[in-house]
């Protein structure tokens, strides 16, 4: 694999490429600064262009169809939301070599979560809460279901055969029976019984925005769908400490 690629066949991109692609479809924007963005996202590459836009181009082709839906979903989602979220603003399309649709959308200031990043771990606990209570409350009508795209938020009986495998094949590095019985406490435990909501569906650290301490923007919304939001509490162990956990699941009522 060449260096600083992230997939056998990525399709390469550099700010020359975004400044072609600009100038023959944005042309307006196309005289300000572009500069690559170092990201934890392992699907897009990302360049600033000038102080308050981001230019997204799909690095390899699973990804290829989540601008459009960003764009189809998004602005939608944001007027209803406590935080920021990435709103497209223009759609790119084919061009000068590079051969899939590509967005440009609003900057969002701020840094992935880390632990040393946040000030106040209840308040973002909190504020988390806050957000996806906000978001499931939304209008899901024709909304991508997630039983229907292959998406996270379904029963977990759909995937029990695949964890059954993934489990058996890290035999001798984990403990596979205590991972079965976890995984069979998680399967018998009561599923999602009301109507199905909007989810974020990758809610890691790297999808986290913080600014001056304070949760500011949740980004990466190609996981997004509507079914069991229960995904959506990933976040709670890998971010949160036992305490700060708590706080999030007592605003989540859950």
């Amino acid at each position: 694999m060449p260096a600083g690629k992230m997939h056998v066949n990525e399709v390469a991109t550099d700010a020359s490429l975004v400044q072609r692609l600009l100038a023959a479809q944005f042309p307006h924007w196309a005289d300000l600064p572009i500069a690559p963005v170092e990201s934890a996202g392992t699907d897009n590459a990302l360049y600033r262009l000038g102080d308050d836009m981001a230019v997204r181009l799909p690095r390899i082709h699973w990804a290829v169809g989540d601008i459009e839906k960003d764009l189809q979903w998004l602005p939608w989602l944001a007027p209803h939301l406590p935080l920021a979220i990435p709103v497209p603003l223009a759609l790119g399309t084919p061009a000068e070599g590079y051969p899939w649709q590509w967005g440009v959308y609003r900057w969002l200031a701020g840094q992935n979560a880390t632990l040393d990043r946040i000030a106040d771990p209840h308040r973002a606990a909190t504020a988390l809460a806050e957000f996806l209570i906000a978001l499931q409350q939304i209008d899901t009508a024709g909304g991508p279901l997630a039983s229907e795209h292959g998406l996270r938020g379904v029963s977990l009986a759909t995937r029990d055969d695949d964890t059954r495998g993934a489990i058996a094949a890290l035999d001798g590095m984990i403990d596979v029976d205590a991972a079965l019985a976890v995984w069979q406490t998680a399967l018998e435990a009561p599923e999602w019984e009301r109507a199905p909501v909007w989810f974020h569906g990758d809610l890691l650290p790297g999808n986290l925005l913080f600014d001056q301490g304070r949760l500011s923007a949740v980004i990466d919304f190609a996981g997004m769908g509507v079914g069991d939001p229960a995904c959506d509490l990933m976040i709670a162990w890998g971010l949160f400490s036992r305490e700060s956990r708590e706080t999030l699941r007592a605003a989540l009522a859950v």
